[in-house]
């Protein structure tokens, strides 16, 4: 675990917990106190959070953490989860495709997809996208045709959201959505922590024909502060094997195809 990844750890157990102590995360680790010392100094220059003697408690950590500190945790199945979903993507087709770190991770998996990258004239795919991080990846490759909004830019998910970013969704006619989500759950369906977000996102399922969900299983069975869509509108949830029988069973009897990644 490099020094970026050991931070994200670290930002989402303090998270979680609201305090840590040196020598009890040194150990949940597997580094030396010194490291989670000299870590915490560092995160709290940034005001991520701020030093006590021993050990370090949430001052500035949101529960929504910035984009660049969430790479690490659940990484390898966000990547399983984002293959899976990007092969969803029909050539010839247009894909909404939000912020977060699994839907930049899908965005990824479809700008290395090796038959989007054939012979055909014109873009491939088209893609549509709030996420300011995600058109700079894509802009690039030639089979790809890239569409952003407008908006103001979020400095946590460096998704575009705003009046103007939801007027020109409106404008739009999407073959698939796909949507990373903070939570999903049966009763409440898609949320996210922010609720200019949430709006935006709300805006660019609407827009689609099928909408398809990416969500590893920590977030399943769980509620955010604003509601993107209800469980109905939910063609597909791609997950991961951990996903419990019980809830998957629950999504299914809803009409949700579940696909475990």
């Amino acid at each position: 675990m490099n020094r970026y990844e050991r931070w994200s750890v670290l930002l989402e157990m303090l998270a979680e917990l609201g305090k840590l102590e040196i020598e009890e995360t040194a150990e949940k680790l597997g580094v030396s106190a010194a490291t989670v010392r000299r870590d915490f100094d560092e995160l709290a220059a940034q005001q991520l959070l701020s030093r006590t003697r021993g050990g370090a408690t949430a001052h500035s950590v949101s529960y929504d953490l910035p984009l660049r500190f969430k790479v690490a945790r659940h990484a390898p199945e966000k990547q399983r989860i984002a293959s899976v979903a990007a092969g969803m993507v029909a050539v010839g087709s247009t894909v909404g495709i939000n912020g977060g770190t699994t839907a930049t991770e899908v965005a990824r998996a479809l700008a290395t997809r090796a038959d989007l990258a054939g012979e055909q004239r014109g873009p491939a795919v088209t893609v549509v996208t709030n996420a300011l991080n995600i058109a700079q990846e894509l802009v690039v490759r030639p089979y790809l045709h890239v569409v952003a909004t407008g908006g103001v830019g979020s400095p946590k998910s460096y998704e575009l959201v705003g009046p103007v970013a939801a007027a020109m969704l409106e404008r739009v006619a999407l073959d698939l959505a796909i949507l990373g989500v903070d939570a999903l759950d049966a009763e409440h369906g898609a949320s996210a922590h922010n609720e200019a977000e949430a709006t935006v996102n709300q805006t660019l399922a609407s827009r689609a024909r099928h909408v398809v969900v990416v969500a590893d299983s920590s977030k399943l069975g769980r509620r955010a502060f604003a509601r993107i869509c209800p469980i109905s509108d939910v063609t597909t949830l791609v997950t991961d094997g951990d996903a419990p029988e019980e809830m998957v069973g629950r999504f299914t009897e809803l009409g949700v195809r579940v696909v475990r990644a």
